[in-house]
């Protein structure tokens, strides 16, 4: 087995590789003057199982260019099998036609990873769980759900915890946090005007005097989570912190999370953490190397995934 470790989040990498005890496999990457992207692998992959990892984040066009160029370079050095290891699958909020000539971007980026020659993808929580439908070679999808909870239980045990979902579209990643937390459900029904722009509408739960936990897969601009902390606490939520899979954290993200009554926002480290994210005291990530490095471990040795979360 090797580990190859793209551009997007080389210290990712370097955890998953040191948990598995191996060395990153040397590559070359870098970009001519006119920014094409080349690549040369400078270890014998011959015959053998490689794992490359690489989350298609911002800049996203860059990093999915560069996984591609890379399976490509692997596929044309003759390794027996390539796995795409996608942290954060970016694309993937493209799932569906939003207009009558609109694409569907990620059944196209699907279709770029198999036809660079990648024999399997292994990712972490989906935006949306269909996308595994889009892909014509295996795909394991992840979950980030263990390793936040962990975490919700240390911080807040012996608190009234309610987990919120921030729209009824992530009713059932909520409840599947409650549920393990033995916790109660709250959801919030909000409204979207415009892209970008969220409007909360209404609280369904009791949340007054309890510990609020808002449970989703992806902050980008933090509108939403922002605006949703506002409700809950104008209903009289004790305390209220936000557990999310991915910190895309465009944009205004990071100065509205350090303005808004959150107490913390608590992201995985499956995208790198630019300077801003890791100077704000409201923002802290939590480790996915073990969980990744394991996923990796069985899939090379052949052997279930799934039971990572039974």
């Amino acid at each position: 087995m090797k580990i190859l470790a793209g551009n997007s989040n080389h210290p990712l990498a370097e955890a998953i590789a040191d948990h598995l005890n191996l060395p990153l496999t040397r590559a070359d990457v870098k970009r001519f003057s006119d920014e094409e992207i080349w690549c040369e692998i400078q270890e014998n992959v011959r015959g053998e199982d490689v794992f490359v990892i690489q989350s298609t984040s911002y800049p996203a066009n860059d990093n999915l260019m560069e996984l591609l160029v890379v399976i490509d370079a692997l596929r044309r050095g003759s390794a027996r099998r390539i796995t795409a290891v996608m942290p954060y699958f970016g694309y993937a909020r493209q799932d569906r036609k939003s207009g009558p000539r609109t694409p569907i971007s990620a059944k196209l980026v699907a279709n770029l990873i198999t036809v660079a020659g990648a024999d399997r993808v292994l990712t972490m929580d989906l935006h949306a769980g269909q996308i595994q439908g889009f892909f014509d070679i295996p795909l394991d999808n992840l979950f980030a759900s263990p390793v936040l909870t962990s975490d919700i239980r240390n911080k807040f045990e012996g608190q009234k915890l309610v987990i919120v979902s921030p729209d009824v579209g992530g009713v059932a990643r909520a409840r599947s946090v409650a549920k393990r937390l033995d916790a109660e459900l709250a959801i919030i029904d909000k409204r979207r005007p415009q892209a970008g722009v969220s409007e909360v509408m209404h609280v369904i739960g009791d949340v007054k005097d309890a510990a609020c936990i808002l449970v989703d897969d992806i902050v980008d601009s933090a509108g939403t989570l922002c605006n949703a902390a506002g409700a809950l606490k104008e209903r009289g939520a004790a305390s209220v912190a936000a557990y999310v899979s991915h910190g895309v954290l465009s944009g205004p993200a990071v100065e509205r999370i350090a303005n808004s009554p959150m107490s913390e926002v608590v992201t995985t480290d499956s995208i790198k953490a630019s300077d801003a994210v890791r100077t704000c005291a409201k923002i802290r990530q939590l480790p996915i190397a073990p969980l990744m490095a394991e996923a990796i471990r069985r899939i090379s040795e052949e052997k279930s995934v799934s039971v990572l979360f039974d």
